[in-house]
């Protein structure tokens, strides 16, 4: 076990980078200082480099804010991963979870919180805005990004040293550990199906609007694309559906209430799925590389628990579950999604001792064992001759693990409240020992102020509810196994691409992945074994080039989508691209083109690509020409692109007022000599 004394050569580190969505980090410069001799490195990233000029062995301790980010440039850089990493970004939300930190948790924020003058924040907004705009920088740009690297250096050394006394370095270095692991996954993300994904993205508004028109045969509760909550009200009063209604009486549709809704009363499933698809699948959010991999920050111990939680817009796995079958692995690998088996069950059980819940999570199928010793069932039943009496089962176990009440369990169930009170009773009287130990972990946890796992994430509770208290130590246990997993496989050299909640996405070349499938399941095993004592078994799902990832849960409504894409006749794709192009024409989106436009694109983004100004002097005039004239943004670019290579002085030799665009065009051709002139529409068909 570590202590501070047996590192003789503790590194502050920062790192700048720059890198546009879906892509990896592309480092500029970084600064370091020794916080025992006060020695500084400042450097400028140059190409070929193999090692960083800060050491990386057994004795240095490398102290980073949010280590992840230097890690990736690490792994950007082919730099050696130092042993030992502290992040003072895990510790500050280990101690402070729970707790309100009023500016944020960022190193500012943190800063503020430990009484640590910080950088002024338009200062550092500016600095980080101009590096992630990208070189080329000049040398006084460069001069002043290093100077500001070193600031925040500086800044983060004096954090470390205010918060050192607080922190447990066993526990925080495996935190640091993970941090690392972050950093690899980040660095590769998943492989997506970029050939459907531009489908999708070009057809989308035609699928929408198919979509809903389909499902809402059913319910009626869609005014053309427009959820009616009026419709819907009425929909439920005339089925008979029991649910909860807002304090102004208008029923609730939030997607998580949606959701549990959906697996009581399977015939709003459909509604259900399309709601959260139109108010999640923003296409154009998903961060997909050149490459054609979707990376995005995983932003680990976000939560109260320590899970990640990564944007559910940015993240493949965040959207709609459908959404998953884009997941494809590259020519000549496989993917395999390897997840614990009744994980929630075997923590619950191991966490407190209880004999019956321990005997129950070695049998094959927990769920219809329960009703087995209810004798709701016979001896020899299983999951096909008694599905419906072991999905009650199931849901009492899970539903008793968050607290959930006799009426809301009876709706969930679809069961009377008579026998969910019975249920919710039975799984008390079997499970006592359980019961008590969770009770007294509460009762523990308001009169000591905090709760906290084996691996130390800490939770304060002050201001926590019942219901989080209650489910707190199953997920939080259930974080640190992953993470130990995840740890794990990566020191083993598994190439863990993604976690998701209590399962792990891997890759591996074709000719591997069994045997990685295997080590991996192992690993994930050992990592439960370690925690808890007791090992939790894993299943895995694999899937081989040139396959995609498939989720039986959204296998209707990828299959109803493709139905739709694959009814559209050519010439109407091509229509409706043209006519809706123009909507995405818009300044605010404008940035300088460096290169010619890309042949990756769709022709959908070339054709916006084409039409935006080639420099600041030309965004400039076509805002002047816009305030002056009633000209869409497509025609004053158009009107641009005519003039570009002539003397013509298209500002000022113009009457905006009286000519409309067809005479100003006419005007430009008298004063030139062009080549045949495209139309409007020809213009935004245009591709490279």
């Amino acid at each position: 076990m570590k202590t501070w004394d047996d590192f003789t050569d503790p590194w502050v580190v920062d790192y700048e980078f720059y890198g546009d969505k879906g892509e990896p980090q592309t480092p500029i410069c970084y600064a370091a200082k020794n916080v025992l001799t006060g020695k500084v490195i400042k450097h400028w990233v140059e190409k070929n480099e193999t090692l960083p000029e800060y050491p990386t062995n057994e004795k240095t301790l490398i102290i980073a804010y949010f280590a992840s980010a230097e890690m990736g440039c690490h792994k950007a850089l082919n730099f050696p991963f130092p042993l030992y990493i502290l992040d003072l970004f895990t510790e500050f939300r280990c101690l402070t979870n729970g707790l309100k930190t009023p500016n944020g948790r960022g190193l500012l924020g943190a800063c503020n919180y430990y009484n640590v003058r910080g950088t002024d924040t338009i200062y550092k907004d500016s600095m980080r805005k101009r590096i992630l705009e990208g070189p080329p920088y000049t040398p006084l740009e460069k001069k002043e990004i290093l100077k500001y690297c070193k600031k925040d250096v500086d800044l983060t050394t004096k954090l470390f040293k205010k918060m050192r006394p607080y922190i447990d370095l066993p526990q925080a270095l495996l935190r640091g550990r993970y941090m690392s692991a972050v950093a690899h996954m980040e660095y590769y993300g998943v492989p997506i199906d970029t050939e459907k994904l531009t489908e999708l993205q070009e057809c989308w508004d035609l699928i929408k609007e198919e979509l809903i028109w389909r499902i809402d045969q059913q319910y009626h509760v869609f005014e053309g694309t427009v959820f009616k909550i009026a419709k819907f009200k009425e929909y439920l009063e005339t089925n008979q559906i029991p649910w909860d209604y807002t304090e102004t009486g208008l029923p609730k549709t939030d997607n998580t209430y949606l959701s549990r809704q959906a697996k009581a009363h399977p015939e709003i499933k459909p509604l259900q799925e399309l709601r959260y698809t139109l108010g999640q699948m923003k296409l154009n959010s998903l961060q997909v590389g050149k490459d054609g991999r979707n990376r995005c920050l995983i932003s680990p111990f976000a939560s109260k628990t320590g899970r990640n939680q990564p944007s559910s817009s940015k993240f493949i796995f965040g959207a709609s579950t459908w959404f998953r079958h884009l997941i494809k692995p590259q020519k000549g690998t496989a993917l395999s999604y390897i997840d614990y088996s009744h994980q929630e069950l075997s923590i619950a059980s191991a966490l407190s001792g209880d004999k019956n819940l321990i005997a129950i999570c070695q049998k094959p199928d927990p769920y219809i064992q329960f009703a087995i010793d209810a004798g709701a069932v016979p001896t020899d039943a299983t999951k096909q001759t008694h599905a419906d009496i072991r999905e009650k089962f199931k849901r009492c176990m899970l539903a008793s693990n968050y607290g959930m009440q006799e009426h809301t369990f009876a709706n969930y169930a679809k069961i009377s409240v008579a026998e969910a009170k019975y249920l919710l009773q039975l799984h008390r009287r079997k499970y006592r020992d359980y019961w008590k130990w969770n009770t007294c972990f509460i009762d523990q946890g308001i009169l000591s102020g905090s709760v906290t796992t084996k691996f130390g994430w800490k939770f304060h509770t002050p201001q926590a509810k019942y219901r989080t208290l209650l489910n707190w130590p199953i997920q939080s246990t259930g974080s640190d196994i992953l993470r130990l997993a995840i740890c794990l496989c990566t020191s083993y050299n598994i190439r863990v691409i993604a976690p998701v909640h209590d399962a792990l996405l891997i890759e591996a070349p074709l000719k591997q992945i069994d045997a990685k499938v295997t080590k991996t399941q192992k690993l994930m095993e050992d990592a439960s074994e370690y925690i808890l004592g007791v090992r939790i078994p894993t299943e895995a799902k694999t899937i081989k080039h040139p396959n995609n990832y498939t989720d039986k849960r959204g296998q209707l409504m990828w299959d109803t989508i493709w139905e739709i894409i694959h009814s559209i006749p050519e010439e109407v794709k091509r229509q409706r691209l043209l006519d809706t192009t123009q909507e995405y024409l818009t300044l605010e989106h404008w940035q300088p083109q460096k290169t010619k436009t890309p042949d990756h694109l769709s022709k959908k983004r070339r054709g916006q690509l084409l039409v935006q100004p080639h420099n600041v002097t030309e965004k400039h005039l076509a805002q002047r020409i816009q305030e002056k004239s009633n000209l869409s943004h497509l025609e004053v670019m158009h009107l641009i692109k005519e003039a570009r290579d002539t003397d013509y002085d298209l500002e000022h030799e113009i009457d905006w007022d009286n000519q409309g665009y067809d005479d100003i065009k006419e005007t430009i051709e008298k004063d030139t000599n062009p080549l045949k002139k495209k139309t409007l529409r020809e213009l935004s068909q245009e591709t490279y």
